[in-house]
């Protein structure tokens, strides 16, 4: 999957096919960075996985994503965004449980979801999310179906 935050769009691929295209797609209100700031509402880039489905969220489906990633935390670390032991902590939790802590630095509960209650203009004219890739619940409800836990999504 592809987020692609010049073209506002979602891509599926079934290896190199286009299985389905959403566009237009919202990110977070501080648009989309390599490194974000808990609170910063920006949109992180980088590869993740899908890696939790939560099926009764505020925003209809939420599909939660490994942000922050290892890669991220020692950017973090290498960029004094992160101090030492935040990022020792952070590597320890990794290691013990598989899974990014959410509570960094970085922020977290970054994933995929739909609009739930919002209002599906302002979803079409502007980024509202505070970091999260915003679909309709109807194209939440499709990819919901289409993917997995591990399926990779790059956000660009």
């Amino acid at each position: 999957m592809l987020v692609d935050n010049a073209s506002e769009s979602l891509t599926v691929y079934q290896g190199q096919d286009v299985v389905e295209r959403y566009s237009p797609v919202s990110v977070g209100r501080g648009g989309v960075k390599r490194l974000r700031r808990e609170g910063d509402r920006s949109t992180p880039t980088g590869t993740f996985h899908i890696n939790r489905v939560k099926l009764d969220s505020d925003f209809h489906i939420f599909l939660g994503l490994d942000f922050p990633t290892a890669a991220h935390a020692r950017e973090a670390w290498d960029a004094g965004m992160m101090t030492a032991r935040e990022y020792g902590d952070f590597m320890s939790d990794l290691r013990r449980t598989g899974q990014p802590p959410q509570d960094t630095v970085l922020g977290g509960y970054i994933g995929i979801h739909g609009l739930g209650e919002a209002d599906p203009d302002i979803h079409r004219r502007f980024n509202w999310t505070q970091g999260c890739v915003a679909v309709t619940n109807s194209q939440i409800d499709r990819l919901a179906d289409m993917v997995a836990i591990g399926t990779p999504v790059v956000i660009r």
